[in-house]
Parts: structure tokens; C-alpha cells; sequence
């Protein structure tokens, strides 16, 4: 059995030495991956980040920043800043738009409902639980958006987190002094809000044609909901 050589090419001092500082510089960008306070000294307003998911883009006084991958973030409480640092990744705005991952659930009648059903509608979809405070505050106004808008083409459909959703959500529904008529469907599995990488609810997305075009996460503001669906209409 012949011996099998592999052939490494000559190189130059030179040429090692620029190969060597570019890996010691993709080093320090890798390491730069780290979010990092900022020090300095701060502007006398700007936008939260994590007001701006919910909708609120009125700049105020920051009580800190940080930098991540390049960009630099404000915050306007100290519990925000520590939130970041722990996991920036919930918090940076996603890029959009982006592809909407495909579903198909149950209502808890057992009706199924597909998104590539209703591809070429514009669709809000509203990710929430029973026992998440700040959903069930906010799904009166997504019944009030869906009342508004439903005979000028806009889809509603509400997704229910809820690990034992068969069991919470029809009696949560039927004492809920809001009359929600918009479908509610149920992600018993957490398949389809992982798939869409739903980090914080509530989470609402505005789709069209196989897009996530818009969304926002926290405590949406309805106006920026509206603003968005209407341009879409």
C-alpha cells in the first residue's frame, strides 16, 4: 500500500505573519460577542430598548447603555441593563423581514387552522397565555384591532402557549368579560412558538405572504399595531 502525502504549500514570513494577526483579530471580534457596559458619559435622552419592543419610541433619560456585536443599547432602569446582560439575544431588534415558519393548530373546539391557508391575507397573531398578566390585559385591544379591521381583509389569530391549553383556555374564554371572536388556538407542544422564536410574550407578529413583516414583543402599543396593519392593508 503506497503512502499518501499531503502536499502543504511554502509559506512566506510574511504571509504567516498576516495570517496570524487576522486570526488574533477574528479572536478579538469573537471576543467582542460579549455585551459591555458603557462607561462613559451618556446622552441626556434616548430610546429604551426594551420600551421600543412594546411600541414606546419617546426618547427619555437613559439610566445606562450597553454594547453588543457593534451596536449600542439604552436603558431607562437599572433591572433592564441586567436583563440584557444576561441574554442580549431575547432583547436586539429582529431583522425583518423574515420568513414566517408554518402551522397548522387546533381551536379548543378541535377546528384546525393552517397559516399556508391564509398566505395571501394580512395576518396579526398574537402569542399569549392564561397566565401571562400582561397578555391577558392587552387581548382586549387585539379584539377591539380585530373588530376594526376584519371587513377590510385583516386576519386575527390568537396562540395560546399554554402547556395544558385543552384543560385552561376554554374556561379562561368563556369567564372572560371580553368576547373574543378572532380564533384561538392552542400550542400545547411549543413547537410553533419556538419555531418562531418567541422569546417574550406577548409576542405579536403582522404576516403577509409567508413574511413576518413587523413585531413586537413586552407590552405592544395598539396605535403602532394599527399604524402597521393599515399600511399593509
Amino acid at each position: 500500500m503506497k503512502n499518501r502525502l499531503t502536499l502543504v504549500p511554502r509559506v512566506s514570513g510574511t504571509a504567516y505573519t498576516l495570517t496570524l494577526m487576522a486570526l488574533l483579530l477574528c479572536g478579538a471580534a469573537f471576543a467582542q460577542e460579549k455585551p459591555q457596559r458603557v462607561t462613559g458619559k451618556l446622552p441626556a435622552k434616548a430610546i429604551c430598548l426594551i420600551c421600543s419592543t412594546g411600541g414606546d419610541s419617546e426618547a427619555e433619560k437613559p439610566a445606562g447603555a450597553v454594547t453588543y456585536k457593534g451596536k449600542t443599547y439604552y436603558f431607562c432602569n437599572s433591572g433592564e441593563i441586567k436583563k440584557f446582560l444576561k441574554d442580549p439575544e431575547i432583547y436586539i431588534p429582529a431583522v425583518l423581514p423574515r420568513p414566517a415558519p408554518s402551522f397548522t393548530l387546533k381551536t379548543p373546539s378541535g377546528d384546525s387552522i393552517s397559516l399556508e391557508s391564509l398566505k395571501s391575507k394580512v395576518i396579526l397573531i398574537d402569542f399569549w397565555a392564561t397566565w401571562c398578566k400582561p397578555c391577558v390585559a392587552g387581548m382586549p385591544d387585539i379584539q377591539k384591532i380585530h373588530e376594526k379591521y376584519q371587513s377590510k381583509g385583516l386576519i386575527v389569530l390568537g396562540i395560546s402557549i399554554d402547556e395544558d391549553g385543552t384543560k385552561k383556555v376554554s374556561p379562561f374564554l368563556t369567564k372572560s368579560k371580553t368576547k373574543f371572536t378572532y380564533p384561538i388556538l392552542l400550542d400545547p407542544t411549543g413547537a410553533t412558538w419556538k419555531s418562531w422564536g418567541v422569546k417574550i410574550i406577548p409576542f405579536v407578529a403582522l404576516v403577509k405572504d409567508g413574511q413576518i413583516l413587523a413585531q413586537w414583543s413586552g407590552t405592544p402599543d395598539p396605535k403602532a399595531i394599527e399604524k402597521a396593519i393599515v399600511e399593509r392593508l
